[in-house]
């Protein structure tokens, strides 16, 4: 690797971990055509961000994001920061002439969306990303390539479900819980992720929103020191005493139409009591069916219906197997020597510093135009929710 791709990161805490993490992995095990180097960290707590620094293996740090986006010895800039100031952060680094890869949803209006998606058009010679992650575990990735080659044939049903249950009554006011820094709640959060899948596996483009509703169980939170505070609000300090107002949805359901004629639905919740990151989809065509769950994230569930009848049957793929074709598995370990979380992280990575290289990623990657199209559909499905009503997508621009 003769090129340098100098990365400033925007964010220090759960994904400034992990897309740390991402950089000091990826140029290890993939073969990539330019070298990732760790050029840059920034947050706001100085006290915290210099030991951060030297762990993680950032050559510098500041807390001043500015100065971040502008420095003439960083070439990407990854924002990694709460939803709300995505905008000016992305737009800033674009108009520095960065490129730019930002954390998902792409942000927390569908308004602030739409300016960094000017600004992306009007930076040309800046590409941009959008970390949908999951996108780069090898069994979404695999079946993003079956449906592709056509082995579903026309597909009926999309079922969608991402749930979590850490967001009972004795978390904090966390900024998830407020509107002003999320924009939503596990909808944009999780129900994002599970949009994206469904458009990047499918190939299909959701057209209308026939209907949905969101809802808020626990109106009142305990307000903390610091609302920057990871999921389960670790090292937050609790007063006791003063309660704030959850101003976000804690479920969301919707029901759509999608391009190819198919439909399907979307279920999120951060208090689906025992379900700790339960992340799937289901899609069903005419030829045969796939199955994925994150929390078995090693493996493919697959349905073959042009089989005679007495064979047909659910299978489980190990999508372990780099040999035998399995999309990012030839960089890891020995077929059965299973990856983790972090891996779709650092898979993402490699696939970024392919593209700045002039490469092809392994599969698509999402730019800001693409994740825009994702922003679309959640606010399409907040505005059915909101109105009762179907909502058609060419409804909302």
């Amino acid at each position: 690797m003769s090129k340098l791709a100098r990365v400033a990161l925007l964010g220090s805490k759960f994904m400034g971990r992990t897309h740390s993490n991402a950089y000091l992995k990826a140029g290890k095990f993939f073969d990539l055509p330019v070298e990732p180097v760790m050029e840059l960290i920034c947050a706001r707590n100085a006290a915290e961000l210099e030991a951060f620094a030297g762990r993680w293996g950032w050559r510098r740090w500041t807390t001043e994001w500015r100065e971040a986006v502008t420095d003439d010895q960083v070439d990407l800039v990854d924002v990694g920061t709460p939803n709300h100031v995505h905008k000016e952060q992305a737009i800033a680094a674009l108009e520095a002439g960065k490129h730019v890869a930002c954390e998902k949803p792409l942000a927390g209006t569908l308004d602030d969306a739409r300016a960094m998606l000017t600004a992306a058009k009007k930076a040309r010679k800046s590409k941009t990303f959008v970390w949908y992650n999951y996108r780069r575990c090898p069994a979404v990735a695999l079946a993003h390539q079956l449906v592709k080659e056509g082995r579903l044939g026309r597909i009926y049903h999309v079922r969608a479900a991402y749930l979590q249950d850490w967001g009972g009554p004795d978390t904090p006011l966390l900024w998830r819980f407020q509107e002003k820094y999320a924009g939503t709640g596990p909808h944009g959060d999780l129900n994002a992720h599970s949009i994206d899948m469904a458009r990047f596996i499918t190939g299909q483009e959701i057209t209308e929103i026939i209907g949905a509703h969101g809802q808020t169980f626990i109106k009142e939170r305990d307000i903390i020191a610091d609302a920057g505070g990871e999921i389960a609000g670790r090292g937050a300090k609790r007063s006791g005493k003063k309660k704030g107002r959850s101003t976000v949805e804690d479920a969301m359901i919707f029901i759509a139409k999608m391009s190819g004629g198919a439909v399907a639905s979307f279920d999120t919740s951060r208090l689906s009591t025992g379900d700790k990151n339960r992340n799937r989809i289901e899609i069903h065509g005419e030829k045969g069916a796939l199955r994925f769950n994150f929390e078995r994230m090693n493996e493919l569930e697959w349905y073959d219906a042009t089989l005679e009848p007495r064979l047909q049957g659910w299978s489980v793929i190990n999508v372990t197997r780099g040999g035998d074709g399995h999309p990012y598995a030839g960089a890891w370990w020995p077929a059965s020597h299973v990856i983790g979380y972090e891996h779709g992280f650092i898979n993402m990575a490699s696939d970024i510093f392919r593209v700045l290289g002039g490469q092809k990623a392994v599969v698509p990657l999402p730019d800001f135009a693409d994740a825009y199209e994702t922003q679309r559909v959640l606010a399409a499905a907040l505005m059915s929710a909101k109105n009762r009503s179907p909502v058609p997508m060419s409804e909302v621009k």
